[in-house]
């Protein structure tokens, strides 16, 4: 009873599209339909692979920034679902020993109330059995990457991340999860912290790339 009283109040809706869907489903028929059923596979900063399911452009960056901006925490298990479309297509999933993700500064993580790339990781942890740890940290403040030009982005994320513990990392193979790509600065230097610390191994995902 208490499940069909919030459903009613509060029902579940189409990342995409709004339209309400029964609690069982994820999409839509109609969007569901429509998904690309690519990857799109980029190399970054030192060579690093990494794969999106989806472009970052009409109905698909509007679900992104409901989920980022607006808060809709329950996009994380859809948008996990599409990553695991991506990552299975390219990587062997057995050879992970962890899903981490960007870590946010404690701050605005105190202010947002919520890591949207830590809801990510952690669905597609659910959903993959790779167990999901924190191993990175955000220590320095820096300005929103997406309120500076391509040219000014890479020097605005140098060395405000570190590894938390790096006997944790060494010589594991890791899956680092965003939720976009746009330059891959941000993607690409939590990459670099990893591998200096002396990991065996990192390759991304991102639910989208920004179309070059």
């Amino acid at each position: 009873m208490k499940n069909r009283i919030i459903s009613a109040l509060f029902p579940k809706r189409c990342p995409f599209c709004r339209e309400v869907i029964p609690a069982e489903k994820d999409f839509c028929d109609s969007c569901k339909s429509k998904l690309p059923g690519v990857v799109y596979e980029e190399f970054i900063m030192g060579g690093v692979p990494c794969c999106a399911p989806l472009l970052y452009i009409d109905e698909y960056a509007y679900a992104v920034k409901c989920f980022k901006f607006g808060k809709k925490k329950y996009y994380a298990r859809p948008l996990a679902l599409l990553l695991l479309y991506a990552v299975l297509d390219v990587y062997d999933l057995t050879s992970f020993d962890y899903v981490t993700f960007v870590p946010m500064h404690k701050k605005k993580l105190r202010r947002e109330g919520f890591n949207h790339a830590a809801l990510l990781a952690k669905e597609l942890s659910k959903l993959t059995g790779i167990p999901c740890a924190e191993l990175l940290e955000k220590y320095k403040k820096n300005k929103p990457q997406h309120t500076l030009s391509r040219s000014l982005r890479f020097e605005n994320v140098k060395g405000v991340y570190r590894v938390i513990d790096k006997s944790v990392v060494k010589n594991k193979k890791i899956l680092l999860i965003d939720d976009i790509m746009t330059t891959g600065n941000t993607i690409g230097q939590c990459a670099e912290m990893l591998k200096k610390a002396g990991c065996g191994n990192v390759s991304c995902a991102v639910v989208c790339v920004t179309p070059s």
